[in-house]
């Protein structure tokens, strides 16, 4: 099981078939010898647009909500899996800010599925959360003194942390449904560090302006414990500000 907090409810009939089928096939390859690795999805959604007219970086930081346009992303995420997975997702797990919980909630409606919170998404720490970072801030001394090593980074949480805590969420996701899929609601760095630790990439470039965008869908495909197909879609595109199209 994932640690955190889960609301717990009986699986709707068809899940909990094709869970059972699952089992039977694994099964079969036991007695036949045949040993398959189960073909596990995990889903990284990054949550919508937060209301932020003071332009900081929130971060960590509660009480950043969603805008009215970002709920809209959030619907066009839960349409999005409605109409192409449905019924075949197991779990929803959540970043407990209220942004990742907000993107969450219509998917759980779409999809009957309980949000179960897990702390090993949450947003990464930053210890410039609550200010503007812009050139006047980031050229004074005590910031500059932060930004002495950005492979690190030195201004907040390890890039390295950030991808552990990641996968050993997804990790325990496998483990559980194995075969199954799984949708993390979750924010642009964790998302972005998964992705590269599932591609054996270097973890310190920088997720602004790559394929992370406000409520994006980044899916990881396993066949076992190894990578074997990953997918990067926008099914709110339309709706991001024009600044970030």
């Amino acid at each position: 099981m994932v640690p955190g907090t889960s609301q717990t409810g009986s699986q709707p009939g068809a899940r909990r078939t094709q869970r059972a089928a699952r089992l039977d096939l694994a099964a079969i390859a036991n007695q036949t010898g045949v040993m398959a690795e189960p073909r596990t999805t995990v889903h990284l959604v990054r949550h919508g647009e937060v209301m932020n007219p003071e332009k900081v970086l929130y971060e960590r930081l509660p009480d950043f909500h969603l805008t009215a346009n970002g709920h809209a992303m959030a619907q066009r995420v839960a349409d999005y899996f409605a109409a192409r997975i449905g019924s075949r997702v197991d779990l929803l797990v959540a970043s407990p800010l209220e942004r990742a919980q907000e993107t969450a909630a219509p998917i759980s409606a779409a999809l009957g599925l309980e949000i179960r919170t897990d702390p090993r998404v949450i947003e990464a720490q930053n210890s410039f959360a609550g200010q503007k970072v812009d050139l006047p801030n980031l050229l004074k001394p005590a910031a500059l003194r932060r930004l002495r090593n950005p492979l690190r980074p030195s201004w907040g949480e390890p890039f390295e942390q950030i991808a552990d805590r990641m996968h050993a969420a997804i990790a325990d996701l496998r483990a559980e449904i194995p075969g199954g899929e799984a949708i993390v609601v979750s924010h642009q760095s964790p998302v972005w560090r998964a992705r590269l630790r599932a591609e054996q990439r270097a973890l310190w470039p920088m997720p602004q302006g790559r394929a992370c965008s406000l409520a994006s869908v980044t899916t990881l495909v396993f066949e076992g414990d190894k990578l074997s197909a990953l997918a990067y879609c926008e099914p709110a595109a339309d709706l991001l500000p024009p600044e970030l199209r």
